[in-house]
């Protein structure tokens, strides 16, 4: 059974830094783009940040600078740091993954985690 546990969300101030990580399990994902969403109140699900297999990288133009995605390809996990936090970073983040890297970037992955809370206050 495939299953993607997200950790690492929190409450944090503006200014602020967190580390997101997502294990995937139940496959070998070695060979898969990887990626995280989020979803503010009132939102759509938005992309953030993605990897592919071999380490081609895309971010949102609004994380650009401050967000790093990583991946540990033998572990089945993806990390995303999270620096310079402000309160529109405010959501819930999910990570996904997918055979195919543009799959991951236009959300059509293939599973989905229930999505960790991060919350950045003034």
């Amino acid at each position: 059974q495939v299953q993607l546990a997200e950790s690492g969300g929190g409450s944090v101030e503006v200014g602020g830094s967190l580390r997101l990580s997502c294990k995937a399990s139940g496959r070998d994902f070695s060979r898969w783009a990887m990626g995280w969403f989020r979803q503010a109140p009132g939102k759509e699900r938005e992309f953030v940040a993605g990897v592919s297999w071999h380490d081609i990288v895309a971010y949102a133009d609004s994380v650009k600078g401050r967000f790093t995605i990583s991946k540990n390809g033998g572990h089945n996990t993806v990390f995303l740091q999270m620096n310079a936090l402000i309160p529109e970073d405010t959501a819930v983040y999910y990570c996904t993954v997918a055979e195919r890297f543009a799959e991951v970037k236009g959300g059509a992955g293939d599973y989905w985690g229930q999505g960790t809370q991060v919350t950045v206050s003034s």
